[in-house]
This record gives C-alpha cells, structure tokens and sequence, in this order.
C-alpha cells in the first residue's frame, strides 16, 4: 500500500478538476480544492504500482490543461505540479515510498521536462521542503531535468516522508498582521512548536485570514495541540479561529489522541 499526496497549482476551474480528477481514477481517496490558495490536493491511494500509474496520468493530465502564467493564489508554488510527495504509511515501507518517489522524479523530467527538486528521504541530502521553496534556481539546481523552470509548467518538487497533517485554523477577522504573528508564534522555525510549519495567509473570497500548518512530527506535536495553540495566540491578539479544515486524510492514530472537546470544536471526525 502506498500513498500519494499531488498538489496542482488549480482551484478554481471545475471543469480542470473534473477531468483532473477524472484521471486520478479510482485510486483518489480525497480531493481538497481551495479557491484562495488556487490549489488542490489529490490524496490517491493504492497498490504501489497503480499510484504510481495514476500519479503519472494525473500529472499528464494538469500538464496538458493547468498553466502556471497568471497564476495568483496566495500558496508558494514551484509549478503546476508543485508538490508530489509519496508516504510511507509504516516505517518498513520507507524504501518502497523513496523508490516509487524516484521513478516518477525521472518520469516527470524526462517525459514532462520539468526541472525536479528532490526533497526529504527521497533527496539524498534530506532537504526539507520549505528549504527547496527558499533555495530553487538560486541557490541550489534541479536535481533532474532541465536546468531553467518550464514556461508553463514551472517545476516540480518530489520527496518521499512520512505521513504528516496538514491544517488551516481560519481567523474571524481580515487582519493579515494578526495572521502572520500567529503563524509566526507557533512555527517551530520561529521558537514555536516542534514540527509545526506555518504560513498566515489571507483568504480574499471569505474576507478572512487563516493560519495555514503542516505538522510534520505527530510525535511531538499533534493537531489538537497545534490548533489550540493557534487559537491561544489569536485571542491574545484579539482575534479568535472561526474554523479548522483538514486538508487531506487525517491518520487514525491521531484522530483518536484527540479529545472529544477538541472534535466538537472543530467538526473532525472519522467521516
């Protein structure tokens, strides 16, 4: 079993994400759009080598029809297949999740010509993501496939992990300021929590910002922490979390450390 997480720089155009989801196929277990960030997230699952087929198709597929010219979502992007991280659902199946992840970096350059920056276990180096965001073009090159961003397609970041929550706490104000501060009190970058990547980000569409976090060591920092903490810190500042979104699939270990609290709060459950 292995999972694979795309993330296509496409948010808005529902005929895009119908055909886009369309060639996901059956292997799509979740399919998260957000308008604002202009982004979508195709959470496919499955026997390796039939994600590793419908990873190829969907990719095909964005590349034939997504153009990253014009593009103006509030999420960092590296191209129009941003980011294609494959997850090793158990610590045994590391080697599979980097393997399958290096196949398709190849593919991608080779059959797209997509510049390809490898990051985490699938990067021999272990770059983080954020670092591969910071360094492209500039201060570091493609691991594979040509050296300049596509004109269209941009580039594309590959990496092999383990499986992380990725959550959005939207404010109850349009205050950018406030967003940031949070996002900056509870990154781990900034002297905030262990694991926790953040962005304050502001959602033109529902005149909101939000706190937008990957949590990337459950171990040390899971969601009910992570969200509480935002909350805390919003309210110091005179705001408060109007909503928390998942974005994805949320493991069932985490879900049961959270509390019942927590999930009426915040409307998670296993659904």
């Amino acid at each position: 079993m292995l999972e694979c997480v795309m993330n296509v720089s496409e948010g808005r155009d529902p005929a895009v994400l119908d055909a886009l989801e369309r060639a996901a196929g059956s292997t799509l277990l979740d399919l998260h759009t957000d308008v604002d960030h202009h982004r979508s997230v195709f959470t496919l699952g499955g026997a390796v080598a039939t994600v590793e087929r419908a990873a190829r198709a969907l990719a095909r597929d964005a590349a034939h029809r997504v153009r990253l010219s014009g593009h103006d979502g509030v999420h960092p992007r590296l191209g129009v297949i941003d980011v294609v991280p494959f997850v090793a659902l158990r610590p045994e199946t590391q080697t599979i999740a980097c393997d399958a992840a290096r196949r398709y970096a190849n593919w991608s350059a080779t059959e797209l010509g997509v510049p390809v920056f490898l990051y985490d276990d699938a990067d021999p180096a272990h770059r983080s993501l954020p670092a591969v965001r910071r360094d492209a073009f500039a201060r570091r090159q493609p691991d594979l496939g040509p050296a300049l961003p596509h004109p269209q397609l941009g580039a594309t970041a590959v990496g092999a992990r383990r499986p992380l929550v990725a959550v959005n706490c939207e404010l109850d104000r349009d205050d950018f300021a406030i967003a940031r501060a949070v996002a900056s009190a509870v990154r781990e970058r900034d002297g905030g929590l262990p694991g926790v990547r953040a962005l304050g980000l502001r959602l033109a569409s529902r005149e909101r910002t939000q706190v937008s976090m990957n949590l990337v060591a459950l171990e040390r920092t899971g969601l009910e922490t992570a969200c509480a903490a935002v909350r805390r810190h919003a309210r110091r500042a005179g705001a408060d979390v109007a909503r928390v979104e998942l974005v994805g699939l949320l493991p069932a270990e985490e879900l049961a450390r959270c509390s019942d609290t927590f999930l009426a709060w915040t409307g998670i459950s296993e659904s």
